[in-house]
């Protein structure tokens, strides 16, 4: 086995590969500007370090948000054309159960990453493995409550020290907690959705060791970038 994740679903520009067994080799770079850019010389390098091909690789898992439009899409776009080119299965996670993950507590906390419009991206958990619910967008303010007293894990929690005062690192996204769980679900039985087979439903509720997903946008509102209502129609005379 040779899993290769990958996740920009934030800023962080994240690659990984997992041998079943452990993190062979990682990769991030933080920088919400230049995600299409930076994600296939980090998969390049990924591979190099160690000392695997494409053709080695042979399960994808990506980072399916929630998190804005467009940096969003890169990754999951990048993660099926390889798993298109290559022939192997492609999966997705929820990007806050990777930094859930990543944070290793087993009492209850949440994850809050940046939204932007002065928004983030949250969801509660019951331990490192146990999301409660689904993710869901809101103003700090409107969810203090809802999180009161837990810690927070993520830059959504830094950005708004007002709502969330017991924020926690890590801050951005990692790919090799992302494989980490990944390679945890499938030692376990759990193929979960990927292209070409059963799409699994979101149901809400305690999730056991978080759940694969499609490798489709978990966006949970409308893009940033609209179309202008009353632009100019210009036609050939």
């Amino acid at each position: 086995m040779l899993l290769l994740a990958v996740d920009t679903a934030t800023p962080a520009v994240t690659v990984a590969l997992h041998d079943g067994t452990r993190v062979v080799a990682e990769e991030s770079d933080v920088d919400a500007r230049r995600h299409g850019e930076l994600l296939l010389p980090a998969v390049d390098r990924v591979l190099a370090a160690a000392g695997a091909g494409s053709g080695d690789v042979t399960d994808l898992v990506v980072g399916v948000g929630p998190g804005p439009y467009t940096g969003l899409r890169v990754g999951i776009v990048t993660a099926l054309t390889f798993g298109s080119a290559l022939g192997v299965p492609v999966r997705g996670l929820c990007t806050l159960d990777g930094l859930a993950y990543a944070a290793g507590l087993d009492t209850p906390f949440a994850v809050a990453t940046d939204a932007r419009r002065k928004e983030v991206y949250w969801a509660r958990y019951a331990d490192a493995r146990h999301r409660v619910g689904e993710p869901a967008v809101d103003r700090p303010a409107d969810i203090a409550e809802a999180v009161a007293g837990l810690p927070v894990v993520g830059a959504g929690a830094a950005l708004y020290p007002e709502a969330f005062p017991d924020a926690r690192e890590p801050l951005h996204q990692s790919a090799a907690a992302l494989a980490g769980l990944a390679a945890e679900l499938l030692a376990n039985g759990d193929g979960g959705s990927e292209v070409g087979g059963e799409v699994g439903g979101e149901g809400g509720g305690s999730r056991a060791r978080g759940a694969f997903l499609p490798p489709r946008p978990l966006y949970l509102r409308r893009p940033d970038a609209q179309v202008p209502k009353n632009y100019k129609v210009v036609t050939p005379t």
